[in-house]
Order: C-alpha cells, then structure tokens, then sequence
C-alpha cells in the first residue's frame, strides 16, 4: 500500500457514496416513497421506508459502504431520526466534493471551507428555534385539536359509550352524533379505569359525553360540550350554572379535568398545558396519522400519572410494542400493561389462569441449562471423557428438567418472565403443569413487573426463594376493539396486567406481512420525536424552513469579496500558502456545499408533490431567495411564511385539511447532528482517498520517477 495525492478521478469512495446514497432519494420528506428489496437469493422482499433499514438490506462490501453504515446506526443509536436526511446530505455533498475537486481545488480548502460554512450554518439557524413553552402556547390557542386527523378506517360506536365494557375510546365529532375513536383494547378493571378516564370520562348519567378534542371544521372555542354550557380551550373558567358541572356538587368528569391539568394545589403548572403532548406530537408526525394518534393517548396517559407538571418528559421505559400481523390496520390501539404472542398451547393455560392472581417470577437471563452469566469464570483444566455421551447426557437433561420443575412448583410459581430464551423442553413440562413460561421479554418490562409486584429478579431457578416472588399479576387474551379474543393461528396475543403497572403497549396491526416492520419503526420514530423535542426543550421550523436559511446563509457567504488571509487563518492552517489557498476557493467551495441544500429541499418539494420537476422546484426555492433577499431578513421572511403556511408552496398530503393551523416542527439536536454527521463522513472518505492507492505494483513504483513521493507500508 503506497500514499500520495491522486488525481480527482480516482476518488473511488465518494463515487460509492453518492451511488448509496441515490438508492435512498424517495425516502425524503414527510410523503416517503416505500421500496421493496429482494433477497436474490431466496426471492423473498421486504417493504422499508427508512435510511436504516435500507442500508441493512443491502451487501455492502466496500469501505466507504461500511462507514456509510455505521454512521446511519449511530446516528439511529441516538436519536430514532434523521437517517434519511443524513443519507441524502451524504449523496449530494459526495457530488459536490467531486465537483470542487474537477476544478481542481485543493483537497485542504474543501476540507476547511465546508467544515466552517457548516458550523457557520448551525449557528446561524439557532434563531428559527422555538422553545417548547411558546409551541404549546401558539398550538393552545389555535383552532387545532389534537385529534385533527380524520381517519375513516376506524371502526365507530354511537351506543352504548357509557357501558364499562367498551373500552377506552376518543370522540371524534361534538356537535355531529357521537362518532368516536378506540384506541385501547381491555376491560375496564383496577388500573385500567384510570388509564380510561385521562382521556374520556363519562358525565354523570346524562350520556352526553365531553370531549378533550375537537374536530377540524368547527370553528367554535369550546372544549367541554354538554346541553350549551361551553369553556376556553385555554381560559380554565369553572362553570357554575351548568347542570353538568357545578362548584356545590362537581361531576365525575370535573373532577378527572382538575386532576388531569392541575398540579396539587389545583392551579396548572403551565398554563398552555391544555391538551399535554397531543398537539407537539402532531406538529412532529410529519404525516403519521395512525402513530399520532397512539402516541396521544400514550402521552396523555403519563401526563395523568405525572398529574401534568410542566416539566414531565416522555417515559420511554413505560412504553413497549406488539406486532399483530392479520388485523387491519384500524385496530392498532394502545393498552394497559403487557401485551405479547405466546403459542396455542400456552393460551390454554392462560385461558384456565383468567380472572386469578398469579405468582409471578423474573429471570434476567437465559432459562436453559448450558446459560451462564456474564462473567462467568469456568473451571480450567477440566477434561470429561465418557464412552457413551449423548446417554449421559439426555440423563443430566432430564435430572435438570426435573429439579427446575420442581422448583417452580414448590414455591407456586404460576407466571415466569424471561428476558431471553427458554429451553423448549422445559417450556412443554411447565404447559403440562399449568405453568405459564414467557421468554424475550426486554429488561424494562421486567423491572415495570418487579416495582409492582415485589418480585425480584433472578439468574438461576436455584437462587429462587420466597422472598423473589411477586404476586397480583393477571393474565388474559387480549381483545380487539370488537371485545372479541384475537386468533392469528401460530400465535396467540395475550395480556398481562397488575393493578398500578405503568406500563403500555403500543398493539400494532397490518394485513400485510412485509409492511409489519414499516408500521413498527414509524410508530417508534414519532415516539422519539416527541422525546427528542422534549428533551431539547426546542423545536425548529419544519417544512425546509431551516434548510432555506442555511442555503440563503451559504449563498451570502459565497458572494463576499476575497480577503486576504489573517493570522487566524494563517495560525489555523500552519502555513501562508494554505490559508490562501482556502481564501481564493471559499467561494467555488460554498457554492458546492449550498448545491446540496439546494438538491434536499427540490427533493423534499418533489416527493411531496410540491413540484413536478427538479427543475421547477428549484425555480421555486430561487424565487423564495429572491423574495427574502428583497424583504431584507432572510430568517423574518421565512419566519412570515412560515406561519402563513404557505413556505415551499404550503401544506400538501396529510396535511392539506389542517392547512391554517397545524405547523410542522423539527428536532434540533437530531437534525444538526445529522449534517454534521453527513459532512464529516464526506471528508474522512475524501481525505482516505487522497491518502491510499490502490492497483499499481510495489517495483512499478520503485522503478519509477516519482518513487521518492511514496512511503511503503
């Protein structure tokens, strides 16, 4: 392997990185385009919609392709988001780069010049950040209701709203005849009733029902609908000539309302904490309507527990999922406790455990008989011989088998939690004794379980005693929205539940197989949105808003007059010649950074249907900059427009109905990271081309001319 500088046309790594990239175009924005891959080798597809799983389906056997993948994990690792973004600033950064180096700038002024008119970018942007407080305000007193999505796909009731079997449901019309929502799917028992009245709670025998949300289209303030008596969305006046609502004997439902919004003096924390985290949820969806819609309830659900402190975040560890492939899409819904697949043969056993108490046990670890733990130190210099070993062997399996059994039994054990895998074996022995066996259960499902069961965890059976087991657990089939038990043939959903268990499962449901692993990361991408943006405590303008500036930013950039090189700069780059050098070519080099600002926002406008063409979405991103140029600042022009609606020509898909109210939002951290991310791979795949060689022979070299340029490894 020999180093030295090449010619452009060598730079093999970024041509493979704008290739990968190219694959990942359609999957920009807020209206994706899904993509099948095929396995060639077995003929089998599967449908992604994101950068991960994108780049996990294909064979990348290049460097440049492996580092293009590890940066979309960790940047998955951290933030759930702004995969695709980072995968197209990667393709179009790629060709800008070549580009620059066609017109042969130096390798060193890109390197320098991108990196600063990046970090100029991210400080220039901090002014479109919106802190969540003023969001919440803006939102508050908008005509926009956390429900505004409108979906017909959902099943409706009209009767029987009040019936404690029909479970947790979110009205969707006031003044039209009751048509509601579901979005849970359990009997209203212990805990679960609380989970029920955070977001509907029945007025006190009238069967009117009062509503947290409100349908798009009418244009009224009221948020407490019932027989004429109205109350501010925003403005908590308490109603005292309401036959529903009175100071001398306050209904149920007035009662949940100061619980949910106030703190416990009875006065809200925040005073545009009316409707939680919906309407931030909705702002971040970005067109997901079926996750929006279960990320609600899950956020009014903490938000009750929390009793609505302005402060409270978004518990991830109280939140899980479970995929049901067979069910429509309409039945996802969101319920108490822990919903999982378990055989035929284990719902047997659940079906003659319903409506008692079990004895539940936690095992952090495998439930097999080779499993150890981590740490484990094996005896050394031990050697077994035995002439017949498969004998021996199936003797100490079933002593193991046996002893474990017994264990179980002797303290009672009804319910096993595991958080790997169980010995097949074992399984069919507790089935036989009624015993209900679980296995891959993550490590916040147990430690939900422990707090409020008392058990306690743990590694072997044989560490087991009294004091490790919990009680209060219940298991059951778990039911669609219907109230009837589910069948999906191989598996069997069931639920699990304990009174005061914090913990909900997101039940995610398709028709098509392929889809099922699409509805389960959109859902956990909206679901870190909203924690992302919790934890910032700051959104950015979304819709390009951010994207448009840095362009404008870069373009100004661009069009300053050369200086000459100062001693920063000089300092900097350790030489006269270099910081020269990045002077004479800053402008060559930001005009190739703002391409690709220029290419993601046309891409964003196109597969939204903004624009027909590449080539009319850049006349109208050109005409946005002119516009802003001739208002005088950039960042107020954009902020006008903004909140008009009508930036990069408005509001489009899922969108379109909402188009006076609803804002859409962006993570900051996530967002901005994502082109540093995108940038610094750029330029270390940039950099390793320049450095290494490949192709021409150790004695070619040395023969040659210029083999004193060259330093063998």
């Amino acid at each position: 392997m020999a180093f030295r500088d090449v010619n452009a046309r060598r730079h093999i790594g970024l041509q493979q990185l704008s290739s990968l990239a190219l694959a990942g175009r359609t999957l920009l924005g807020p209206m994706k385009s899904c993509k099948f891959i095929v396995d060639e080798s077995t003929n089998q597809s599967t449908l992604i919609c994101s950068a991960v799983r994108l780049i996990e389906s294909l064979d990348l056997t290049s460097a440049a392709g492996q580092l293009l993948n590890e940066t979309i994990q960790a940047q998955n690792k951290e933030f759930k988001t702004g995969m695709s973004t980072l995968l197209f600033l990667v393709g179009a950064w790629s060709n800008a780069v070549l580009e620059c180096l066609q017109q042969n700038v130096p390798v060193s002024a890109v390197v320098s010049v991108m990196s600063e008119g990046l970090r100029s970018c991210c400080e220039r942007v901090q002014c479109l950040q919106i802190p969540i407080h003023d969001v919440k305000k803006e939102l508050c007193s908008s005509c926009v209701r956390p429900n505004a999505f409108k979906s017909k796909s959902y099943p409706t009731e009209h009767d029987d709203l009040l019936n404690p079997q029909i479970l947790l449901y979110v009205q969707k019309d006031i003044s039209a005849p009751e048509e509601v929502i579901p979005v849970n799917s359990c009997s209203c028992q212990g805990d679960d009733c609380n989970f029920n009245k955070c977001l509907l709670s029945p007025l006190d025998g009238s069967g009117s029902v009062a509503s947290l949300v409100k349908p798009v289209g009418d244009k009224s303030t009221s948020v407490l609908s019932g027989n004429g008596a109205t109350a501010s969305s925003c403005n908590k006046q308490k109603l005292t000539h309401s036959r529903y609502f009175s100071t001398l004997g306050k209904s149920h439902f007035s009662r949940e309302q100061d619980n949910f919004e106030g703190d416990h003096s009875g006065q809200s924390a925040d005073p545009y904490e009316c409707y939680g985290l919906g309407h931030l949820a909705m702002t971040l969806s970005h067109g997901n309507q079926t996750s929006t819609k279960l990320l609600q309830s899950i956020a009014a659900y903490q938000q009750g527990r929390a009793e609505c402190s302005g402060s409270s975040q978004l518990n991830l560890a109280e939140i899980v999922t479970c995929c049901l492939l067979g069910l429509p899409e309409s039945y996802s819904c969101v319920s108490p406790g822990f919903v999982t697949l378990v055989s035929p043969e284990q719902a047997t056993v659940i079906k003659y455990f319903e409506d008692k108490p079990l004895r539940i046990l936690l095992m952090d670890g495998d439930l097999t008989e080779q499993y150890r733990h981590l740490g484990f130190n094996r005896p050394c210099n031990v050697r077994t011989v035995s002439e017949h070993p498969s004998l021996q062997e199936s003797r100490a399996g079933n002593l193991w088998l046996s002893s474990m059994l017994d264990i179980l039994i002797h303290f009672e054990v009804s319910l096993v939690l595991v958080k790997g895998s169980v010995c097949e074996n074992l399984m069919e022995k507790c089935i036989a004794n009624t015993i209900l066996v679980i296995g891959s259960v993550a490590r916040d499902v147990l430690c939900a379980f422990g707090e409020v069961t008392s058990a306690q965890p743990v590694t072997y059976l044989t560490q087991l005693n009294a004091s490790c087991v919990g009680s209060g657990a219940r298991a059951e089939l778990w039911k669609a929205s219907d109230g009837r038990a589910v069948d999906l043939g191989e598996l069997v959903p069931v639920r699990i539940k304990v009174r005061g268990i914090p913990l909900l499962t997101a039940v995610l449901t398709t028709t098509v197989a392929s889809k099922m692993q699409l509805v389960e990361d959109q859902f956990w991408t909206l679901v870190y949105r909203l924690h992302n943006a919790l934890k910032d405590e700051k959104v950015f303008l979304g819709g390009g808003a951010v994207e448009l500036l840095c362009l404008s930013h870069i373009w100004m950039l661009a069009e300053q007059p050369l200086q000459p090189a100062n001693t920063n700069a000089v300092r900097e780059f350790h030489s006269q010649w270099l910081a020269a050098s990045a002077t004479e070519y800053k402008s060559v080099v930001l005009q190739a950074l703002a391409s690709g600002w220029n290419q993601y926002l046309s891409a964003v406008m196109c597969n939204a249907a903004k624009a027909a063409s590449e080539l009319e979405a850049c006349t109208s991103v050109d005409h946005h900059l002119k516009k802003a140029a001739n208002y005088g600042s950039t960042s107020a022009y954009i902020l006008k427009e903004f909140r008009r609606g009508d930036l990069l020509g408005g509001a489009s898909g899922p969108f379109a109905d909402h188009r006076e109210g609803l804002k859409v939002y962006d993570n900051v951290t996530a967002k901005i990271e994502a082109w540093r991310r995108a940038l610094d791979l750029v330029l270390l795949v940039l950099q390793s081309d320049v450095e290494i060689i490949t192709g021409p022979k150790r004695n070619q070299l040395l023969s040659s001319d210029v083999s004193s340029e060259f330093m063998f490894l």
